[in-house]
């Protein structure tokens, strides 16, 4: 059965683990479609790494279902999936080339597959002079991409990476970008775990949010920010906006160049940009909904709580 023919690609339902008397992960639930990109965020000991451990079949939970590829995680299920994990590891003192063919044939490839593979991907994401380099010999940016190029070798149904873009220069990142995206064009589903949240902002089709092991958002990017939306707009543009009928207050942002106006309790959007429209005095550039950024959104739910680090 293929991941296109699967309602989800991940089912996790009321799953609960604990180490001892703390309770990592608390009552989670959330779906992966497949073929989508779908970020796991949360602040550092939040339950994030665990869950995916989980999903992996690394840990068990105490209680709830997990469904991988459309049912439970066999060892064929997990020859279908690509694993970054954020403690990376690579055999240091052997040839790059080497190395990804090794990994690939515990993923179930032949040794020429495997190596023809390994050496289309290394020049992909421009390290193609270094097949025959030791991995010790590679910057920390290298070896990312190596890591990157492991993970996705065997062609994966599901890619889950964690941290992908920690380490790498703006260049390097969007290599690894755009490589992702090329594996979801092929049908790939990605999951992916950081704390960049324009990252997420930029690539990922729906999130989930996890706090001290529970749920506390999930749903579309779109729809996360729309619903920290405030009640306020945007605009650029001149005229005299404290003069409008439901602006309460005129905030000046970026050099003068644009303007945030909150508005009244029960005053619409619609009803200012009207009124702007019609009122002679006013020339309008730009407007829009002020809706937050992830990171704002982050930040406020978070409430810089969780950072002990550990899971």
């Amino acid at each position: 059965m293929t991941p296109s023919a699967l309602d989800h690609a991940i089912s996790v339902q009321n799953v609960t683990k604990r180490y001892g008397s703390f309770v990592a992960v608390d009552d989670f639930t959330f779906d992966v479609r497949p073929g989508e990109i779908f970020a796991m965020l949360g602040p550092n000991g939040a339950g994030k790494t665990t869950t995916l451990r989980m999903i992996l079949d690394i840990l068990k939970p105490d209680s709830g279902a997990i469904s991988v590829l459309g049912g439970p995680i066999t060892d064929s299920a997990k020859d279908r999936i690509g694993y970054l994990p954020e403690e990376r590891g690579l055999y240091r003192d052997v040839p790059v080339l080497q190395v990804l063919t090794y990994l690939g044939q515990l993923k179930g490839m032949s040794q020429g597959e495997a190596e023809r593979r390994a050496t289309e991907l290394l020049h992909h994401v421009d390290l193609g002079d270094n097949v025959k380099s030791k991995v010790s010999e590679l910057s920390k940016g290298m070896q990312q991409k190596v890591q990157v190029v492991a993970t996705i070798l065997h062609h994966p149904d599901l890619i889950i990476v964690d941290e992908p873009f920690a380490g790498l220069d703006p260049v390097n990142t969007q290599v690894i970008k755009d490589l992702l995206y090329e594996m979801n064009r092929d049908g790939m589903t990605i999951v992916m775990s950081t704390h960049q949240m324009h990252q997420i902002e930029e690539m990922a089709d729906r999130l989930v949010m996890i706090d001290h092991g529970h749920r506390v958002l999930y749903g579309s990017v779109q729809e996360v920010r729309d619903r920290f939306a405030q009640n306020a707009v945007i605009v650029e543009g001149q005229g005299d906006w404290a003069a409008l009928s439901g602006v309460t207050a005129v905030e000046v942002h970026d050099n003068g160049r644009e303007f945030l106006l909150r508005l009244a309790e029960g005053t619409t959007p619609d009803q200012i940009m009207h009124a702007a429209a019609v009122g002679k005095d006013y020339h309008v550039r730009r407007f829009e909904l002020a809706v937050p950024s992830l990171n704002e959104i982050f930040i406020q739910v978070a409430g810089g709580n969780g950072t002990n680090g550990g899971r």
